[in-house]
């Protein structure tokens, strides 16, 4: 079993930054890949960014590319999201999840533990 505490959500305006975090406790953090998701409302939940057990790999998805940045600190048993240039279309609630597996992940399925969710607004 794996626990997940996501933080660092708010409102912010267009252009600025924001930093999430998710705490993991429960199993080994540093032999699974982590990710992070999204939802807005009425959409389904997409891929943002995923990085590997040792955190050597990373992946995101194209339309936060050069924007958001995901990072982790095994020895704190954290990943986070750094994102900046924030746009409005950016809103939506957070996830983030651990796979079963130690590489980089896309899918929301080979996520096996999920956060509660963080809300992040962008103004206009």
């Amino acid at each position: 079993q794996v626990q997940l505490v996501e933080s660092g959500g708010g409102l912010v305006q267009a252009g600025g930054s924001l930093r999430l975090s998710c705490a993991a406790s429960g199993r080994t953090f540093s032999s699974y890949a982590m990710g992070w998701f999204r939802q807005a409302p009425g959409k389904e939940r997409d891929f943002v960014a995923t990085i590997s057990g040792s955190g050597s790999s990373t992946y995101y998805a194209d339309s936060v590319k050069g924007r958001f940045t995901i990072s982790r600190v095994n020895a704190k048993n954290t990943v986070y999201l750094h994102m900046n240039s924030l746009k409005p279309e950016d809103t939506a609630v957070y996830y983030c999840a651990a796979a079963n597996t130690y590489y980089t992940r896309t899918g929301p399925n080979e996520y096996a533990y999920w956060g509660q969710g963080t809300q992040v607004t962008v103004s206009s």
